[in-house]
């Protein structure tokens, strides 16, 4: 088991706007219904850079971050604007290129010192910042030995991580390019095919426009709950922890084969969490929900109402839904691997089609301006609930492609202790390629220490 110590010394040493390079008109850009399900949280994200071979100082690396920046924010100008409430109460987007908060640091510390393992104290506001303002906000810190740490921070609210990845790989694409300027002006006169697909953000809305007459299965008031007010900055009704873990690509494949020929790693390795919670249970009868986060494009690329398969893959905002499942702590203990595995394929099936999330964005619609979310995330731990977790596939994490001209990061992790009393765990791929997943989990103490004690060969605590 590792150890957590105390927090890194982070000297700020500038703060600017940085905005998009080409003048944007002022305009209003409505959230969708499957964004308005998502509160005021933020996500944070960071990658590390060692010193590198190339001959590249750190002057000459923020230039060129500031640069492609700039060149990037023109496609994606929602992320240099800010939310606002209309007259109806509701978030929306004012799109001013207001610019993104970009914050200079250095740490008296070498980067291969930093302790990962334990990110809340090491990494939280240190080097992913905490947003103040806007939508975007990004952190760039020089590291005592020559590395660098490139932490960002977003508003849920506005996009889901598919859509942020498309944004980071534009924005290191573009700034490791010789002539960015030449690369946005053929955003304008697109003939690539390839680079359109990782450059231009679709913000119609009208994909996810509500049916008339609306209508969904009943199943989805058992999915999301209403809430009179979604507070933000509340504090927290159960104390949890953040950690990152590495687990080997060799137990990846042997949880996925005590769970059967037809589960997928990511179904394998949420029966295997799911179980351990049950585990940690005092009593046999406290109930485990386990929620899986379900990316709707796929479910949406082939659908009536799409008639671009480009436009969806490239939708900018949330096309999220959350189902859930329970179980008693005695039956998850009973069951083999296979069995919770198969549970965990009927949840993730129950949202995965287009139907589902048709129908979501009906419910939406029949409630607005009321706000909703998932009723997972409303679990708080009692005599009768055990634990609630939500558990996210983070496997188009783009770690490998963050190339911003000096080289790959040597790691890379989404950080999100979002505050409530539902616990989040993401599972992304190694920088080594190799098969290794990086794995940041936001659970209570009690159950981060019985995971590395009852399974310290799967969950190994990250270090350099």
């Amino acid at each position: 088991m590792g150890s957590c110590e105390g927090g890194v010394a982070v000297l700020v040493k500038r703060t600017e706007l940085v905005a998009a390079v080409l003048p944007v008109a002022e305009s209003r850009l409505a959230l969708s219904n499957l964004d308005l399900l998502l509160p005021p949280l933020d996500v944070g994200i960071f990658f590390c850079y060692d010193k590198g071979s190339k001959d590249v100082n750190h002057e000459m690396r923020i230039s060129m971050l500031k640069k492609g920046l700039c060149q990037a924010l023109v496609p994606f100008f929602p992320l240099a604007g800010e939310v606002v409430i209309n007259n109806e109460g509701e978030p929306v987007l004012l799109c001013n290129n207001r610019g993104v908060d970009f914050v200079q640091a250095s740490a008296d510390i070498d980067l291969h010192d930093l302790d990962l393992y334990c990110p809340d104290d090491s990494i939280h506001a240190n080097f992913v910042p905490i947003k103040k303002h806007g939508v975007f906000s990004i952190k760039v810190t020089d590291m005592k030995c020559g590395g660098l740490v490139i932490g960002c921070t977003f508003d849920h609210r506005v996009a889901d991580a598919h859509s942020i990845n498309k944004f980071l790989v534009a924005w290191a694409d573009i700034t490791m390019s010789n002539n960015p300027v030449n690369n946005i002006a053929t955003l304008y006169f697109p003939g690539d095919h390839d680079m359109v697909n990782k450059y231009v953000p679709c913000f119609r809305r009208s994909l996810l426009n509500p049916r008339k007459p609306g209508h969904y299965d009943t199943a989805i008031d058992d999915m999301y709950i209403l809430c009179k007010t979604v507070a933000s900055n509340a504090p927290p009704l159960f104390h949890l922890q953040s950690r990152i873990y590495q687990i080997s690509a060799y137990q990846i494949q042997l949880l996925q084969s005590l769970a059967g020929p037809k589960r997928t790693k990511f179904e394998s390795f949420s029966a295997l969490l799911w179980k351990l919670l049950a585990k940690a249970a005092t009593e046999d009868k406290k109930q485990c929900k386990l929620g899986i986060v379900v990316d709707g494009r796929k479910c949406l690329t082939n659908s009536s109402f799409i008639n671009n398969k480009l436009s969806i893959d490239n939708y900018f905002g949330n096309v999220l839904s959350v189902p859930y499942s329970e179980a008693s702590a005695g039956e998850l203990k009973s069951l083999p691997l296979c069995e919770i595995a198969n549970k965990v394929h009927a949840c993730v099936g129950s949202a995965a089609n287009e139907e589902h999330f048709r129908g979501l964005v009906d419910w939406v619609e029949n409630h607005r301006p009321q706000p909703g979310m998932c009723k997972v995330y409303s679990i708080v731990p009692s005599e009768t609930e055990e634990a609630a977790v939500v558990v996210s596939s983070g496997q188009r994490f783009p770690v490998t492609q963050m190339d911003y001209g000096w080289g790959r990061p040597c790691f890379g992790s989404y950080y999100f202790p979002w505050g409530g009393s539902t616990g989040y765990v993401m599972p992304m791929p190694s920088v080594t390629n190799d098969g290794d997943w990086i794995v940041f989990m936001h659970l209570s103490p009690k159950h981060l220490d019985f995971i590395e004690k009852d399974a310290p060969h799967v969950f190994k605590p990250f270090v350099f």
